[in-house]
């Protein structure tokens, strides 16, 4: 079966490589599935976790936001910030969601909610792939 490469990568360094036969991601259009071969183009991304399908094997990257790239032999994930699993360290994911839902609950002028709910969904976001893999 024919694979393509994929690469993660943020501005502190790469944190994924592997060949993978699919690639699944969440754009701000929806989501979007990459076969070896795809059609060149890029696409930003919401946060949300990138799966990395490889024979019976499911990785999972957890993004927060930036720029997919695709080639028809590769996919470059430029990410803001990356974890795989194993990085995620849960209780520090879980108190940032418990600050994060703090301060939507409270009902202070001076909480930049878009912040504390771009906070939250990161939170979740990385507490989900931890939780999946």
């Amino acid at each position: 079966m024919k694979t393509l490469t994929v690469s993660v990568v943020t501005p502190d360094g790469p944190v994924y490589e592997s060949d993978a036969e699919m690639v699944v991601a969440k754009t701000l259009e929806g989501e979007l599935g990459i076969l070896p071969r795809h059609i060149p183009m890029v696409a930003p991304l919401k946060i949300g976790a990138v799966r990395v399908k490889n024979a019976n094997n499911t990785d999972l990257v957890a993004v927060s936001g930036g720029f997919l790239e695709v080639r028809p032999d590769k996919v470059t994930i430029l990410a803001q910030a990356a974890e795989t699993p194993k990085d995620i360290d849960v209780t520090r994911a879980e108190e940032a969601r418990k600050r994060a839902e703090t301060r939507l609950q409270s009902k202070q002028d001076d909480v930049d909610f878009r912040r504390a709910e771009l906070a939250l969904k990161r939170a979740m976001n990385r507490l989900n792939v931890a939780k999946r893999s």
